[in-house]
């Protein structure tokens, strides 16, 4: 049985550049990320990582001061969306960060599925997916949120359109 071929790794100039363009798109022009204050903390092919520190717009119990459920599965979502943009990226290492960035058009979240574990209570909070499997049309992640303690606070699963 054949092997897929194993492409060339990317030059550090276009990794860079890639990166960039990936984060710019994902925190700036993606403007929901942008008001939940959520940001890129790490590339890591196996886990992908975004951020978000606790504000008062993010409080979904006011009197313990905890994150609503909605900010929660709005981070997984973008926890998700953001982990097959560095999929794809991988996935497609031949190819510029421009033309990888035409590729991200077409992923929309199909399903999602959010555990509420324990409460969101933190100052500043993890959200990461590891993505199970990547076809040509659909993507299935596994999520996860944790504060700066390393607390899980939830676990999900997700399923999007990639094509």
């Amino acid at each position: 049985m054949k092997s897929a071929p194993t492409l060339p790794p990317r030059s550090p100039e276009e990794q860079t550049r890639v990166e960039a363009a990936i984060s710019d798109l994902f925190e700036n022009k993606v403007v929901f990320n942008t008001a939940l204050g959520i940001r890129v903390e790490s590339f890591d092919p196996a886990r992908p990582t975004i951020g978000f520190d606790m504000q008062p717009i993010l409080v979904g119990h006011y009197v313990y001061g905890q994150l609503h459920g909605g900010a929660i599965a709005a981070a997984l979502d973008g926890a998700a969306g953001f982990a097959l943009m560095v999929a794809i990226a991988e996935r497609y290492r031949n190819e510029t960060a421009e033309q990888i960035v035409q590729r991200f058009a077409r992923i929309s979240t199909i399903d999602l599925r959010i555990d509420y574990l324990r409460p969101g209570i933190g100052q500043h909070f993890h959200a990461s997916a590891r993505v199970n499997r990547m076809g040509g049309r659909i993507a299935s992640l596994q999520l996860q949120l944790e504060n700066e303690h390393g607390t899980l606070i939830a676990t999900g699963a997700a399923v999007f359109a990639v094509s």
